[in-house]
């Protein structure tokens, strides 16, 4: 029996990828549908990226639906300096055999949502905040049918990744970030400095490549051009692997720790726009992961996404 059901809200991206791997191989959980939202490379080449996935591993009876093709109210800032051009460089996917699904999919969470019983979807949101944000702006009904809202973004005492202060998906759209934070939904955050704690050494990418199988293969592909920026940039062993921690945490919370605190965004000023902080002596509205067993996390992914 599936633990379990999900919504995945992505911008694929190679740690998107693994992220989306990670949960096609846990039984765990079940996808009900993937949505995907311009972020680290634009539109349409997320919703192919997604694609591409689900055909690799032989699972396009998952629905996905094509969002927001830009911020809520900023111009879209991109990362092909870390991703390649297609998001996804490092592998080359299988076309899709199924078409993307013509609900959008700002619609396609809200009528998720709206067809669920209070307090049962989880969202999973491993990109910039549009869609998620957007479908609450549109629909406020749906609040009290999520369950949780699970974001990897943003940053607390760790530098951002993108501007000093931000990091890439709280920068990229801080408006559909503060609609989130504010909408009483219960939250949990994967900011950098948890997923800085989680580095992929190459004895892991070296493990995942003993499988040998077509997941595999692909899967190592992305990950050894994905790692180059971060290893370059910072100086260290090893990339962090950020989205996958949110997966993670669902197949087994007990690899995380973290705080109730009252999160906020700056949304406002440019010079600060996208940094994400806690307000002292506030009515939490998130939990903040802040510490990960990173061997432990590691061997998840590798045993999970190997098994494909």
């Amino acid at each position: 029996m599936k633990e379990r059901s999900l919504i995945i809200d992505t911008d694929p991206g190679q740690d998107d990828a693994i992220a989306i791997l990670l949960a096609l191989a846990s039984d765990e959980l079940q996808i009900d549908a993937i949505t995907t939202v311009a972020g680290n490379v634009p539109q349409p080449l997320v919703t192919d990226n997604a694609h591409g996935l689900l055909a690799l591993t032989g699972r396009e009876d998952i629905p996905v639906h094509r969002g927001c093709e830009r911020p809520m109210l900023r111009e879209l800032f991109t990362a092909e300096y870390v991703h390649g051009p297609t998001g996804v460089d490092g592998t080359e996917l299988p076309e899709a055999s199924v078409a993307t699904s013509s609900k959008h999919g700002v619609d396609a969470i809200i009528d998720y949502c709206l067809g669920a019983e209070d307090g049962s979807v989880t969202l999973c949101p491993v990109g910039p905040l549009t869609n998620i944000g957007m479908a609450i702006a549109k629909e406020p009904k749906i609040i009290p049918r999520i369950r949780e809202i699970l974001w990897m973004g943003g940053a607390f005492t760790e530098p951002g990744n993108t501007t000093e202060l931000a990091e890439f998906n709280a920068y990229v759209d801080p408006h559909a970030a503060h609609v989130v934070f504010t909408s009483g939904v219960p939250l949990t955050i994967f900011p950098l400095d948890v997923t800085h704690r989680a580095l992929m050494l190459p004895r892991h990418i070296e493990a995942l490549d003993a499988f040998g199988t077509d997941v595999a293969v692909a899967a190592v592909g992305m990950l050894r051009f994905y790692e180059r920026y971060d290893v370059d940039k910072y100086d260290i062993a090893g990339a962090p692997l950020h989205d996958p921690c949110v997966i993670a945490y669902l197949v087994d919370p007990t690899l995380f720790t973290g705080h109730a605190a009252h999160v906020a965004i700056d949304h406002v000023n440019e010079e600060t726009i996208g940094n994400t902080y806690e307000i002292a002596d506030a009515e939490p509205n998130a939990t903040i992961m802040t510490e990960v067993d990173a061997e432990r996390f590691f061997d998840l992914v590798v045993q999970r996404v190997g098994s494909l």
